[in-house]
């Protein structure tokens, strides 16, 4: 099947499903697209077992998709700079150390909380996956997805302060994840005859340093760049153009010079969101740059999300894994609640928020498709299997049951 017969189909099926949502059901869409997702896979999968063989056409289908390549070298750096283009600087500076300290310490702190546990929970119920694979597990699934979490933001009216805490941390923790998560994959392929080599503690802050810091810069660079061309041009046409150019052209080089993709677009979106919009265009440009990467941003949520929910019919459901999922659920929360908790605990001496700000951040912490995107990228091996519906469990409860939930913690404050 030729690559563009499957882009229409996922397409067409992203479509109908938001007619159907929107027309019907009326939750918001990215929670709503991924019901109707699941609904489908497991009418598929009830089908195949009364003898309609819809099962081996479907998951032909999704063969013919890498998720991971898809999202984190395709849809990603789209997705981020949408997000970061709306997010005020004036208010994410407000904000600026509750964001840096729960999008670093935070997510470092719920990695070895979730590795650790998952450790000792996936032994007692007869998984034996080594400490370096539980640990990371607890990279991939401690970043909350900016995907996930800016598409619910839009749909509940949070307050301004809120919104940024919890879009600033989303948009920066997953760089910071996917750094530790490479850490960890090279430790684990040096103990398990991968040929990585070893990591010691100056190669660990090296490569950090490299990624993350080296992502920032660049980010700077060329949303700097991107800037002064914008400025100097009077053109919408051209200048949407130039900031898609920024963006997938960004990533990509971002990319081959191994530093961090998602940080620098990021980086470049806040700049482009917010000077560039404020100095670099015409009233014109600005609605329809807007319009743009709000369509932009729309199409591919609801792409992701429907392939998110058929991604089931490839899964191996065994009774160990689906356990394993379940009782993950309340310690990726626990971990989520301790490591936000403390932090904003100790700020608090300093510094005013919200009385159920903790809570908030906890529950709002969504997971989503870069989770299951990292996960896909462990080696094929005795683990990858659990892992993956692990993380597939977890994701899902987290989209939908909090998703869902989120509008009414929020509307209490």
């Amino acid at each position: 099947m030729l690559i563009t017969d499957t882009l229409a189909i996922l397409i067409s099926l992203a479509a109908l499903f938001s007619y159907i949502n929107y027309r019907y059901i009326k939750l918001p869409t990215t929670i709503g697209l991924l019901i109707i997702a699941l609904l489908l896979s497991l009418s598929i999968i009830v089908l195949g077992k009364l003898g309609i063989p819809l099962e081996d056409h479907a998951k032909h289908l999704l063969s013919q998709i890498n998720f991971n390549e898809t999202l984190m070298q395709g849809m990603l750096s789209a997705l981020l700079f949408a997000g970061a283009l709306h997010v005020h600087l004036e208010e994410l500076n407000k904000q600026k150390w509750v964001v840096a300290i729960l999008a670093s310490m935070g997510v470092i702190a719920s990695t070895f909380m979730i590795g650790f546990t998952s450790y000792y929970i996936f032994a007692f119920i007869g998984l034996e996956i080594p400490l370096v694979y539980c640990l990371l597990f607890g990279s991939l699934i401690s970043p909350t997805d900016p995907i996930a979490v800016m598409g619910i933001l839009k749909t509940i009216g949070a307050p301004k302060s809120l919104e940024t805490k919890i879009a600033g941390e989303s948009l920066f923790n997953d760089g910071v994840a996917i750094v530790i998560f490479l850490v960890l994959l090279n430790i684990a392929g040096a103990g398990h005859g991968g040929g990585q080599g070893e990591m010691d503690a100056i190669s660990i802050a090296t490569l950090f340093a490299q990624e993350a810091l080296g992502g920032a810069l660049f980010g700077f660079i060329i949303g700097y760049i991107t800037f002064r061309m914008l400025a100097s041009i009077d053109n919408y046409q051209v200048e949407i153009l130039l900031t898609l150019a920024l963006v997938l052209g960004g990533y990509a080089l971002a990319s081959a010079l191994h530093i961090s993709g998602p940080i620098a677009i990021v980086v470049a979106g806040l700049l482009i969101g917010n000077k560039g919009r404020r100095f670099a265009m015409s009233d014109k440009t600005r609605r329809h740059l807007d319009n743009f990467w709000e369509l932009i941003d729309e199409i591919l949520n609801a792409i992701l999300f429907v392939l998110i929910g058929l991604e089931v019919l490839v899964l191996s459901f065994e009774m160990q894994y689906l356990w394993a999922g379940l009782m993950m659920i309340p310690v990726t929360l626990l971990a989520r609640f301790i490591s936000v908790g403390t932090p904003v605990a100790i700020m608090k001496l300093r510094q005013s928020f919200s009385p159920r700000i903790i809570r908030i951040l906890t529950w709002g912490g969504l997971r989503g498709g870069i989770s299951i995107a990292l996960v896909l990228t462990l080696p094929d091996n005795e683990y990858r299997e659990a892992l993956l519906v692990v993380t597939y469990i977890v994701v899902i409860f987290s989209i939908i049951v909090q998703g869902l939930t989120i509008s009414k913690l929020i509307k209490k404050t």
